[in-house]
C-alpha cells in the first residue's frame, strides 16, 4: 500500500473536516479514502515530525516514518489487529515511535552508508575505497529500475523530477520508491562477504 497525500483546503471544508470520529478514520484508512489520509497527515504528522526529530532524525526520516506508520495502521486495520488502548492519535504516534526506534537500532548495528554513488572528481581522501568497491559491485545486483532511481538520485534530481522521469504519480511515490531501493542495496551490502570483513577492520 503506498500514500498519495493529496492537496486538500480544509479552510473551504468547515465543520466537516475539523474532526472526525476514530471509528470514521478506521473506516476511512480501511477504505484508502483520500480525504481521510490527508486529514491525518493535517492532524497527526506534526506530532511524528516533532518526535523524530527530536531524536537524531532528519526531515527525510520524518516522511517516511509517518508513511511507514500509515502502513502499518492499514494492515492492522485490514487484517482486524487494531486493538485500541487509547484514543486514535496516541495509538499512531505509538505506532510511528516504534517505526523510529525500530529504523535507530539498524542504524546503529551498522555504519551508516550513503549510498550515493560517488562523483569521479572527488579526493581519495574524501572516500573509502573498500565501501565504494562493495558498493558498486552490490549496485549491479540491483534490479535496473532500482539502479535507475537512485543513480536519478545520486545525479542530484529532486523527487518531482524523478517521479516526472520515471512516470510515477508524484513526489510522494518517488520519494517512497527511493527509500525502498536504498534498503534494498543496503541488505546486499550487508550480506556482502567483503563489507562483513571490513566491519571486523573497523572495530
Amino acid at each position: 500500500m503506498e500514500i498519495v497525500y493529496l492537496p486538500i483546503d480544509f479552510s473551504k471544508q468547515k465543520g466537516l473536516f475539523n474532526k472526525i470520529s476514530d471509528i470514521n478514520i478506521i473506516a476511512g484508512v480501511r477504505n484508502q479514502d483520500d480525504k481521510v489520509l490527508n486529514w491525518l497527515y493535517d492532524n497527526y504528522f506534526q506530532l511524528v515530525r516533532n518526535h523524530v526529530l527530536n531524536n537524531s532524525g532528519s526531515d527525510d526520516d520524518v516522511s517516511d516514518v509517518f508513511q511507514d506508520a500509515i502502513i502499518v495502521l492499514y494492515n492492522q486495520i485490514t487484517e482486524d489487529k487494531l486493538r485500541l488502548t487509547s484514543d486514535l492519535k496516541g495509538y499512531f504516534f505509538g505506532i510511528a515511535r516504534n517505526v523510529w526506534n525500530s529504523q535507530l537500532r539498524k542504524k546503529q548495528k551498522t555504519i551508516e552508508l550513503e549510498f550515493d554513488l560517488p562523483d569521479e572528481e572527488e579526493t581519495e581522501d574524501q572516500s573509502d575505497p573498500t565501501l565504494e568497491r562493495i558498493i558498486s559491485r552490490v549496485f549491479q545486483r540491483l534490479k535496473p529500475d532500482q539502479q535507475m532511481v537512485l543513480s536519478l538520485f545520486s545525479d542530484g534530481n529532486s523527487y518531482e523530477e524523478i517521479a516526472v522521469k520515471l512516470n510515477l504519480k508524484n513526489e510522494v511515490y518517488a520519494r517512497r520508491k527511493k527509500y525502498l531501493c536504498k534498503e534494498a542495496l543496503l541488505e546486499l551490502v550487508k550480506e556482502d562477504p567483503e563489507y562483513q570483513e571490513y566491519l571486523r577492520f573497523q572495530k
